[in-house]
């Protein structure tokens, strides 16, 4: 911990007036624009700063107040949390690709009067809603382009609000120093969202003690210095960015990099070379998926090269990261494929410099995890959520397995309730839900544990194995198990399913929707000359039923070996007609599934499945990007799939 700041700097504007003297010259954000990478400096950001918290300070932002921070990963996103924090308000981030009514919800659940946004399109969305929360005073917008002829009053620029700043400092000096040092440790330091998979999202309040003690935990765990390098490319909204890209970064003091867009991210990585990293399954799914996809299109010396070198890898990487034995041999021939084949492929995936990276949000598939070790790079499982300020379980290095998250961090206790749900302790829990006392008193008890609503149990080494959302393990009709998100996951870990929902509660079997990957089943229909004109082409040809009934029928055959999952095996499943989308109500902000509200949308379906038929026709109403709805109609087959006697163990 010696390479960690004193723990007397108990707020974040500590922190940060603490790096911008000890290591003010040192690099503390990157931003890429116009394919020019700027550069700050922890003096920088501090000098960034200061105006902004005095001009929010003019427009009567106070201790207590909430500020809404809506855009995407850009310095004055993070320069704006500061700025808020300084004055003991608490920041909010909102996603930014949310629809102007969940935005609705959350500013007049917790009054929020000013908003800092990036751009036209969120000004709009503000705009929007000021209708119905008119007690919107103030909304500060980055990017100027397309506003040019706004003319609303409420509206500022991030350059005037500065401006503004720049006055009330000189007119009233030391009243900032004054502010940042009235903060406590207990005092709220952000407001994050819950993803609204049952309903309205709520507003998860954390304290500076919380939000630091599991970055330090963290930091310290990972010997993260002040010499890292991370690519924030994730929602900022999203409590997992702003841990690894702000309260990481202002506990070891490294550098956190914003990529130009979205599209650029991977190029952006390669530049940059992060050694912190993180990622969703979902995200190193697409990785490999292109990966793939290169390796399919190449010419045979390649494809056999690179199939014999990664069966070396899988052979022996892993080992070699764990520092297990590994003969002489073996180890040439790795380091043979480390130079011709590992070794560019980390390069081309932006990962050469990769020091730590996590993965969490989502069971990720044992072979897509073996697959990133196996290259050299250390990826590993934790276990968190917005309540736990993310920090539950790591995999410590030597301990890394696909089956579990790791074993709890320091200062973490877990429990096992009777019915299988995991309570956990830990100087990482959330203060409140904002203005929610009932739902607060749910999740949290008197003595201090806090109810995750997994399923879960620690094995005999420690380690935390997760089922399952403890509300959703259900039972068959017969009495067997059904754990739906486990049976998702496991349908999810081959690259041609990129969505997948199962139902079975309660009935004889589970049936199963599938949202194909229309970038991996696309280039596999390529390949073997097979036409189609889109997604709700491509979806319905028997061609592509085969193709996922096989992955079904893998699912059922590892379930069969599963004593209490092996009745939950998929009977009958349909390929989708539409992607699951955010904006049509069917996937929450995070991209979780919310299987409830599809169930009762898709409910003709789902029916169809149960009773027999062998297709359906379907009518849906879908949201387009610029906001228009349309209809999508098609007649849907629905598949059989092989399921497979229970293996029975050995006593």
């Amino acid at each position: 911990m010696s390479n960690l700041p004193p723990l007397s700097l108990t707020t974040f504007p500590r922190l940060l007036k603490h790096h911008a003297e000890v290591r003010g010259d040192r690099p503390a954000m990157r931003e890429k624009d116009l394919g020019i990478w700027q550069t700050w400096t922890w003096r920088d950001v501090l000098a960034e700063v200061r105006p902004l918290a005095c001009g929010l300070a003019a427009l009567g932002v106070k201790r207590g107040d909430r500020v809404a921070l809506i855009g995407a990963n850009r310095p004055r996103i993070y320069f704006s949390i500061a700025a808020a924090q300084c004055l003991g308000a608490i920041p909010v981030g909102l996603y930014q690709d949310a629809v102007a009514a969940e935005i609705l919800y959350m500013f007049q659940n917790a009054e929020i009067r000013h908003a800092i946004v990036e751009d036209q399109e969120q000004v709009d969305k503000m705009l929007e809603i000021k209708r119905e929360a008119p007690h919107i005073a103030h909304i500060i917008y980055d990017d100027p382009r397309g506003l040019k002829h706004y003319t609303q009053s409420e509206l500022m620029s991030f350059e005037k609000l500065q401006e503004l700043g720049r006055d009330y400092d000189a007119k009233h000096p030391g009243f900032l120093d004054a502010e940042i040092e009235k903060g406590t440790a207990e005092e709220p330091a952000a407001m994050f969202t819950t993803s609204g998979t049952t309903g309205n999202p709520k507003g998860v309040v954390h304290t500076h003690s919380a939000l630091i003690d599991r970055a330090r935990v963290a930091c310290a765990l990972e010997n993260l210095t002040d010499r890292e390098e991370i690519l924030a490319y994730l929602p900022p909204a999203w409590i997992g960015q702003n841990i690894f890209s702000y309260a990481q970064a202002l506990t070891a003091g490294f550098c956190v990099n914003c990529p130009e867009a979205a599209g650029t991210v991977t190029a952006d990585m390669r530049e940059i070379g992060p050694t912190f990293y993180f990622a969703p399954p979902a995200v190193l799914e697409r990785l490999l998926t292109s990966v793939t996809i290169r390796m399919e299109d190449a010419g045979s010396v390649k494809r056999g090269m690179y199939k014999y070198f990664m069966d070396v890898a899988n052979k022996v990487g892993g080992r070699l990261l764990d520092g297990k034995p590994v003969g002489l041999g073996e180890r040439l021939l790795y380091w043979l494929g480390d130079l011709t084949v590992y070794g560019p492929l980390r390069n081309a995936l932006g990962m050469s410099r990769v020091r730590v990276a996590y993965t969490a949000g989502e069971a990720i598939g044992p072979d897509l995890f073996r697959f990133y070790r196996s290259l050299g790079i250390n990826l590993k499982q934790l276990y968190g959520s917005t309540e736990t300020a993310v920090y539950v379980c790591v995999q410590p290095n030597g301990q890394v397995r696909a089956d579990t998250v790791g074993p709890p961090v320091e200062g973490v206790e877990i429990k096992v309730a009777g019915n299988g749900e995991l309570l956990i302790k830990s100087p990482g829990l959330l203060k409140e839900y904002f203005r929610n006392p009932g739902a607060t008193a749910e999740v949290l008890t008197n003595d201090g544990w806090y109810h995750t609503g997994d399923a879960g149990f620690l094995d005999a080494e420690g380690h935390l194995r997760i089922i399952d959302r403890a509300k959703d393990v259900g039972k068959m009709a017969g009495g067997g198990m059904f754990a739906p998100k486990y049976i998702e996951n496991k349908l999810k870990f081959f690259p041609f399913i990129k969505e997948a929902v199962a139902f079975g509660d309660r009935r004889e079997r589970v049936c199963a929707f599938v949202n194909i990957d229309m970038e991996a089943v696309g280039n596999w229909a390529e390949r073997r000359g097979m036409p189609y004109g889109g997604y709700v082409d491509l979806a319905s040809n028997p061609a592509v039923y085969d193709l996922i009934r096989e992955c079904v029928e893998k699912v059922n055959a590892d379930l069969a070996q599963e004593e209490k999952l092996a009745d939950s095996q998929i009977a009958r499943f349909l390929i989708l007609h539409k992607e699951l989308d955010a904006d049509d109500g069917e996937l929450t902000r995070t991209s979780k599934v919310r299987r409830g509200f599809i169930g009762e949308k898709f409910g003709v379906l789902v029916d169809a499945m149960y009773s027999g038929k062998s297709e359906q026709f379907i009518e849906t109403q879908v949201k387009f990007e610029d906001g228009r709805t349309g209809q999508v109609s098609a007649t849907l087959r629905i598949a059989d799939a092989k399921t497979f006697a229970p293996v029975k163990r050995a006593a």
